[in-house]
C-alpha cells in the first residue's frame, strides 16, 4: 500500500509543492522526486484493496463500534536513529498506522504518558464517515484514560520506591512553586492543595496558595488561607504580608493595617509593610 500512498500524496500535492517549493523531510523529498512505476493496473489493485478494507471494518464496526489499537507496534527508536529507516521498523509501523489510511476510516490517536522512558499512546479508529461520532467518543473517554494512565504509573513507581507523605508534599510544593514562577496560578493552586492534602500542618503551603489566589484575586481563598498559616507559625511574616494585601483589597482596612504593622515587629526593616501600613494609615484613619 505504500504505492498507492506515494501514488495519491502525488496526485495531491504535487501542483502544490512545485508552485510552493516547501522545505521537505528528506524522506519525503526523496518520495517525491523519485521516478514513479505504480502502472494503472497496481493503482486500481490497491483501490479494490482499499474498498474491500472500508467495508471489512465498516461491518465489523457498524454504527457505534470502536476499534482500540496500539499506535505503533514497538516502543519509539530515539530520534535519529538508524531503525527509524529500516525496512522491518517501517513495515511493522505501517501494519498498525496504515489500517485508517488505508481504509479510509476516521482515527484518533491519544498520548497516555511513558513506559520506560518511551511515549505511549492508544488510537482508536471507527467506520468511515464516523468522525463525529468517534471525537465526541474519545471526548467522553479521554479523563478516565488518563486517570487510568496515571493509576499505572503511580502503581509501578509505588513499586520501586518509597516516598512518604512529607516528601511527596514537598514534592507537589516545587510543581507548585515552578507553576507560579510560569504564571500558570490556577495550576499552582491545584499543587499547593495536593501538597496540604499530603500534609496539612505546614504554614509554608498555606501561605504559597494564598499567593497564587492573590494573583487570581480570591481575596477571600487567600485571607483564609494566611490566617491558617498564622495559626500554624504565628512568625510566618509572608503570611502577614499577603493576608494585609488581601484585607486591603476587601475592604478590611483596619485589620490590613494591622497585619502590616504586626509584620514590621517581626522584621522592623520590612519596607513593604512599612510603606503599606503607612499610606493605608494617612488614608484609612
Amino acid at each position: 500500500m505504500k504505492i498507492f500512498q506515494r501514488h495519491e500524496f502525488r496526485n495531491n500535492h504535487e501542483e502544490w509543492i512545485n508552485s510552493v517549493k516547501p522545505v521537505l523531510d528528506p524522506a519525503i523529498s526523496s518520495i517525491f522526486h523519485e521516478t514513479p512505476d505504480t502502472t494503472g493496473t497496481d493503482v486500481e489493485n490497491c483501490k479494490a484493496i482499499r474498498n474491500e478494507m472500508r467495508l471489512a471494518l465498516n461491518a465489523l464496526l457498524k454504527d457505534e463500534g470502536v476499534l482500540v489499537i496500539p499506535t505503533v507496534a514497538d516502543p519509539p527508536p530515539k530520534v535519529g536513529a538508524k531503525e527509524i529507516l529500516s525496512e522491518q521498523f517501517q513495515s511493522r509501523a505501517f501494519s498498525l498506522l496504515s489500517i485508517a489510511s488505508i481504509s479510509g476510516c476516521c482515527q484518533v490517536t491519544v498520548p497516555l504518558g511513558f513506559h520506560e522512558k518511551s511515549p505511549v499512546s492508544v488510537s482508536f479508529i471507527a467506520r468511515h464517515g464516523g468522525d463525529r461520532f468517534l471525537l465526541d467518543t474519545v471526548n467522553s473517554l479521554y479523563v478516565s484514560l488518563q486517570e487510568q494512565a496515571d493509576l499505572a504509573s503511580q502503581s509501578k513507581a509505588s513499586r520501586n520506591v518509597v516516598v512518604s507523605r512529607e516528601q511527596s508534599a514537598e514534592m507537589a510544593k516545587e510543581k507548585g512553586n515552578q507553576a507560579y514562577k510560569e504564571k500558570q496560578f490556577h495550576k499552582a493552586i491545584g499543587f499547593y492543595t495536593e501538597a496540604i492534602k499530603l500534609c496539612g500542618d505546614s504554614a509554608t503551603y498555606y501561605s504559597n496558595r494564598a499567593a497564587a489566589h492573590l494573583e487570581v484575586g480570591s481575596f477571600l481563598q487567600a485571607e483564609a488561607d494566611c490566617t491558617k498559616a498564622i495559626e500554624l507559625d504565628k512568625k510566618n511574616i509572608k503570611s502577614y504580608l499577603r493576608r494585609g494585601t488581601a484585607r486591603e483589597m476587601l475592604g478590611f482596612y483596619k485589620e490590613a493595617i494591622e497585619d502590616f504593622r504586626y509584620a514590621l515587629v517581626l522584621e522592623p526593616t520590612n519596607k513593604r509593610a512599612a510603606l503599606t501600613a503607612d499610606r493605608l494609615s494617612k488614608v484609612f484613619q
